[in-house]
């Protein structure tokens, strides 16, 4: 694994400037954002009173839109560019275009399946996203549920995790009774 580029203020400042003057994808090095990420909380683990502890919550307000604005000029040129370098392309930002290739994806196959006439994959592919397995974790008691694949759910107390259907969960997150769990492979 190679060694991470200490980052600072004036460090990430001049790679936001570098970015947005060119109409190229720059080449950053590996690790900016664990970089930026041990900055930011090397700073929030500081502690300071009065107008220092102002000066450091500004701090990191400033280092959070530089990095916002870097990560979203990034993004942006790849997105418009069909002959971006994948090479200047960091994981975090190739796992942000993996989703637009699957919302690609999925737009041409719903697409292509109503053009062609295709209910029965259509229905099926509503189905499948209304029960899809969806891990939650419950803010408040909830009784037991009966999911929208037919199966019973639950109870749940809160603060417990479980998996439920997409459609139940979304009603769940939306009542503010759950919150979505993010599993990574």
């Amino acid at each position: 694994m190679s060694e991470i580029k200490k980052i600072d203020y004036s460090s990430l400042y001049n790679l936001l400037l570098r970015e947005v003057q060119s109409d190229v994808l720059q080449e950053v090095e590996p690790g900016l954002y664990t970089g930026i990420a041990n900055f930011v909380s090397k700073l929030k683990s500081e502690g300071y009173d009065g107008i220092q502890s102002k000066v450091k919550d500004e701090l990191i307000k400033i280092i959070t839109d530089m990095t916002s604005l870097l990560l979203k000029a990034r993004i942006e040129k790849a997105i418009k560019s069909a002959n971006y370098d994948d090479a200047n392309l960091l994981d975090e930002e190739k796992y942000i275009l993996d989703s637009e290739a699957e919302l690609h994806d999925r737009r041409e196959l719903i697409l292509s399946t109503a053009l062609n006439g295709r209910i029965k994959l259509l229905e099926s592919i509503s189905k499948n996203h209304k029960t899809k397995p969806t891990v939650v974790r419950f803010l408040k008691s909830i009784d037991e549920i009966v999911g929208a694949d037919s199966q019973t759910y639950g109870p749940f107390e809160a603060e417990d995790i479980g998996t439920i259907p997409y459609e139940n969960a979304q009603t769940l997150i939306s009542k503010k009774m759950a919150t979505k769990v993010r599993w990574e492979d």
